[in-house]
């Protein structure tokens, strides 16, 4: 049984109406010139496990083969197309997982006249704030059309991947305090998943900002001159973006670098004990070595504090090197 279904918002800036619905139901009777002129509508679908109900919408609403297609494969290279009456484009949205990977999925937009279509592969929930400005009439968001609508929803979404971001961000935090404080192997493979998902991030990142860059300067009557400079800012956040993610990439780097010269540092520390007792135990070894030979002409044989003075001789050996390792400061752990 398909769980498809969506959520239809109609507002001006004095009502607003909020109509969820199952996608199978609704597609047979909604056409998009069928939308109120005077009001917004922000069609979102969920969940498309059951694709046959948006073919059949898109084929009514004679949206071009090539948007369908996209929209089927969820998984493709973002993508924007320009056409006469209305925009296509497709980006990458992410949110924060405590999983080796964040979530991520491809989310679909069709900008008309009146109206904006997006659509999403998963239950996933990125747009809980424009849905609160939207319902509770905050800001200016009521007063324009779909363009500024698409730049908040977009905004939103790059708000998720500053989400991401700094979970990031305090997970390399944490591994540079773990590093400082154990010999785990384990942090260096911590550090490789993070740097795999800032490089994921990166990819998801980039064509948002291309597509805010195709935006910002596209020709189409369905951008008003006063929203331009919006989309200059959802580029400008992509960018700050991406360098905060090779900032970010550079810590990890230089961590790994911290990681390998801790474990190179603790070695050192083993053999510098290693050697210690070395040092100690060559001398003795020889003394012990020299009498412990089965000759009948060793001339302490046959002295009766033979075996005492030995010990004493050792013991003071002993002492004698331990003095000289702690002058030395080799016995300082610091």
């Amino acid at each position: 049984m398909s769980n498809s279904h969506g959520v239809i918002i109609q507002y001006d800036s004095l009502e607003l109406t909020k109509v969820k619905f199952s996608t199978k139901e609704f597609v047979q009777s909604v056409a998009t010139n069928t939308f109120p002129e005077e009001k917004i509508t922000w069609l979102n679908f969920y969940v498309l496990d059951d694709f046959e109900p948006i073919e059949e919408f898109c084929r009514k609403e004679d949206f071009d083969r090539l948007v369908t297609q996209l929209i089927r494969e969820g998984d493709s290279r973002p993508q924007f197309e320009d056409y006469e009456k209305y925009l296509f484009f497709s980006v990458r949205a992410a949110i924060p997982s405590g999983s080796l990977k964040f979530q991520h999925e491809q989310l679909a937009f069709i900008l008309g006249p009146n109206y904006l279509i997006s659509f999403q592969s998963k239950p996933s929930d990125y747009f809980a704030s424009v849905r609160d400005r939207l319902e509770n009439k905050k800001g200016i968001i009521r007063d324009k059309g779909t363009d500024f609508l698409l730049y908040r929803l977009l905004d939103a979404i790059t708000d998720k991947y500053y989400e991401v971001l700094d979970a990031s961000s305090l997970a390399i935090e944490d591994l540079d305090l773990r590093i400082s404080n154990s010999g785990n192997t384990q942090l260096l493979k911590s550090i490789e998943v993070q740097k795999r998902k800032l490089m994921e991030l990166r990819r998801i990142v980039l064509p948002l900002k291309e597509i805010a860059i195709a935006l910002e300067s596209s020709k189409s009557p369905l951008f008003k001159r006063d929203t331009k400079h919006y989309f200059s800012d959802l580029k400008q956040n992509c960018i700050s973006i991406i360098e905060e993610i090779e900032s970010n990439k550079n810590a990890l780097e230089g961590l790994s670098n911290l990681y390998y010269a801790t474990q190179s540092q603790r070695m050192n520390e083993i053999m510098k004990v290693l050697t210690i007792v070395s040092t100690i135990f060559i001398p003795l070894t020889f003394i012990a070595g020299i009498y412990g030979m089965n000759f009948h002409n060793i001339p302490e044989l046959r002295n009766k504090n033979g075996y005492f003075i030995t010990w004493g001789v050792m013991v003071l050996i002993t002492i004698a090197l331990l003095g000289y390792f702690y002058k030395k400061g080799w016995l300082n752990r610091k």
